[in-house]
């Protein structure tokens, strides 16, 4: 089985434990994963694989490719966003590929996956169905963790270089005011309008913003910029990745503490440290 990226192959890794061996392709926490490019390796991984897992909406478009170029009329696909909902083209939202960091996408594409794996190995389902039952008390632990950050610090003004802090933000109901326009273009690996470059800055310097969010992954000259305007305005600032860092840890290790780091930062800052 082949997962595009580390993220939703820690998952389905957990889900079918000695059932199953999982490849994940993108894990390399030195890179923009939107800008990885398939090799020779990759393709006979994909072509040979009985299972393979894809986020989509545009974030892979080279699995995608070598899908289609194999052509393997026996293999079981699953897209992420088709699966979600989520659209190539439109608004922050309904456009916006990192739906790992929505939960209840989350929750959607391991239903997807265990339903799969049972298609795939019908005599292993008990197994897999304990597995299931076991991920989902951890991941209802994990979401545990950012309904509490929603309990203690709904309506925060917060900040965040780039689009894949959306899907949380909203979930934790944080008060998320970058310009929609600077955040897309940074996940799309685009230079920011003159316009909303601006409108950032002031949102930083204005002392209303908490804590900005920043991708360790898309560091750019403009988002290195905007994070040194944020800490000379006493903004606290938040690392997060895309890929699984450190690459040993599961989704749920991985996650859960950068939940820990956006609480702290948030306590932090409402504490005046």
């Amino acid at each position: 089985m082949v997962a595009a990226e580390n993220f939703w192959g820690s998952l389905v890794s957990q889900l079918g434990g000695n059932q199953t061996s999982v490849l994940s392709i993108v894990t390399d926490p030195n890179a923009d994963p939107h800008e990885y490019e398939a090799n020779l390796s990759d393709a006979r991984a994909v072509s040979n694989a009985q299972f393979v897992i894809v986020n989509g909406v545009g974030y892979d478009d080279w699995a995608l490719q070598l899908i289609a170029a194999d052509g393997g009329s026996n293999q079981l696909v699953l897209n992420v966003g088709e699966l979600n909902g989520v659209s190539v083209t439109g608004g922050i939202v309904t456009g916006n590929p990192h739906m790992w960091y929505n939960p209840v996408y989350v929750n959607y594409t391991l239903a997807a996956m265990y339903t799969d794996l049972v298609s795939i190995r019908p005599s292993a389902t008990s197994y897999f169905e304990a597995n299931y039952a076991a991920l989902n008390i951890s991941l209802g632990q994990l979401y545990g963790q950012a309904a509490a950050i929603r309990h203690q610090f709904a309506g925060t003004v917060v900040a965040s270089t780039e689009s894949i802090f959306v899907y949380l933000a909203n979930f934790t109901q944080l008060n998320l005011v970058s310009p929609p326009a600077f955040m897309q273009a940074v996940a799309e690996g685009n230079d920011p309008s003159t316009q909303s470059v601006v409108q950032f800055q002031c949102q930083l310097e204005s002392g209303h913003v908490r804590v900005m969010v920043y991708n360790l992954q898309t560091v750019t000259p403009i988002t290195g910029n905007m994070k040194a305007i944020a800490a000379a305005n006493n903004v606290t600032i938040v690392g997060i990745t895309e890929t699984i860092q450190p690459s040993s840890y599961t989704f749920q290790e991985w996650m859960g503490a950068e939940y820990l780091a956006l609480a702290n930062a948030l306590n932090a800052n409402a504490l005046g440290q």
